[in-house]
């Protein structure tokens, strides 16, 4: 076989979409599911493919793939940051375009892609205004998801107002407002006695949505929180080569008293370029 007669990675991608697809609507039974007519997944995230594929393309289907399995008929939490050396993911003045490469950019996409719904925070929406759409590589956009305890953030926002995709701002039951913020749904939740949203109750909400599969995208302070809820099944950490000194933290957890104590997650590797990807399995 020669190089041209190898799938493309956009056929191979392509191929990776139709098998969530599929799984969105079923478990992987012990005779797995097929994709495209051009892979086959076990429920164990083991794939194979009837003919040999470029390194690109079997790369995707390392990388994605036991996502796909793991989340077939069930919630499934997925976070990813991009983040310095020194573990930043911002200047101490909120800069973040761009931490990681564009190789990091174009994955975090894809996680859009593969995902019902993407959540960030509020921080991350005000400083960013993200548009939490699939454009740099194809898919459909997920369902968009703000969490505001208090509501404070503008409906001006283009989250709010684009109209690219179903939109929700997910707030504390006593938050003033309408119905809508903007073009955007508004959800509302107990708080807790910080004036939080709890992680489980955002999770459940977006489950009886029918939203099982969830990308938590940033930033820094709303992962950390689901991390230390322990609702996330996965934590994608992307490092860069770089060092922004007083910038402003990614992952931040109680601390350990004891080496014994640490979070050990199993973690794969994966080069983006020069960035590195740990991708962190927390939950068997």
């Amino acid at each position: 076989m020669t190089l041209h007669d190898r799938p493309t990675p956009a056929r191979v991608w392509q191929a990776i979409l139709a098998l969530q697809s599929v799984a969105r609507r079923t478990t992987i039974g012990a005779a797995g599911i097929t994709g495209g007519e051009l892979l086959h997944l076990a429920s164990d995230g083991c794939w194979s493919c009837p003919r040999e594929l470029c390194a690109e393309g079997a790369a995707l289907c390392d990388l994605y793939l036991p996502l796909v399995a793991a989340a077939a008929g069930r919630s499934y939490v997925v976070a990813h940051l991009g983040q310095s050396l020194d573990g930043c993911v911002a200047t101490c003045t909120g800069a973040s375009r761009w931490v990681t490469g564009e190789l990091d950019m174009q994955h975090n996409h894809r996680l859009r892609a593969l995902a019902d719904a993407v959540l960030v925070g509020a921080g991350t929406a005000a400083a960013d205004d993200p548009q939490l759409t699939v454009r740099h590589c194809d898919g459909r956009n997920p369902v968009r998801v703000v969490l505001d305890p208090r509501r404070r953030l503008a409906p001006s926002l283009g989250v709010f107002r684009d109209g690219a995709a179903e939109t929700l701002l997910l707030c504390g039951r006593d938050a003033p407002g309408d119905p809508q913020h903007g073009q955007a749904e508004v959800v509302r939740l107990p708080l807790t006695a910080h004036g939080r949203l709890r992680p489980m109750d955002v999770l459940d909400a977006l489950a009886a949505r029918g939203l099982t599969f969830v990308f938590v995208e940033g930033g820094g302070v709303t992962v950390s929180r689901f991390l230390e809820a322990g609702v996330l099944d996965r934590l994608q950490v992307t490092v860069a080569p770089l060092f922004l000194g007083a910038g402003r933290r990614g992952v931040t957890l109680p601390a350990a008293r004891s080496m014994d104590d640490a979070l050990r997650p199993q973690a794969r590797c994966f080069a983006f370029g020069r960035d590195v990807l740990f991708d962190c399995a927390l939950h068997a």
